[in-house]
């Protein structure tokens, strides 16, 4: 079992920036691939950025805005959120999933809440 815990979302202006940490309550980076997701009000989750070994990828919606990146020694993923946008906000969700050949694992944070507004 993996817990998740995701914290630094907030209020900020449109243009502004945040960092979102995730805390796991092991390593698992080595293996795991190592996502962020959000909901706004009345969609759907969706799926923003991951990383994997040494590769990560991006929403074309952040693409450029947001960076994702692990702290090995603290068990720890970041969003960086740079030049939010109003559409931005939703909640912020921590994911970590791994594929073998017949098994899923996969778990997720509580959520953070993410709001860009003047």
């Amino acid at each position: 079992q993996v817990q998740l815990v995701e914290s630094g979302g907030g209020l900020v202006q449109p243009g502004g920036s945040l960092r979102l940490s995730c805390v796991a309550s092991r390593n698992i980076f080595i293996r795991y691939t190592m996502g962020w997701y959000r909901q706004a009000p009345g969609n759907q989750r969706e799926w923003v950025a991951a990383v994997t070994g040494g590769s990560t990828n991006y929403a074309d919606s952040v693409k450029g805005r947001f960076t994702i990146s692990r702290d090995y020694p603290r068990s720890t993923v970041f969003l960086q959120m740079n030049s939010l946008k109003p559409e931005d906000t939703a909640v912020y969700y921590c994911n970590a999933n791994l594929r073998t050949g017949t098994e899923e694992y996969d778990y997720w944070g509580q959520g953070t809440q993410v709001t860009v507004s003047s």
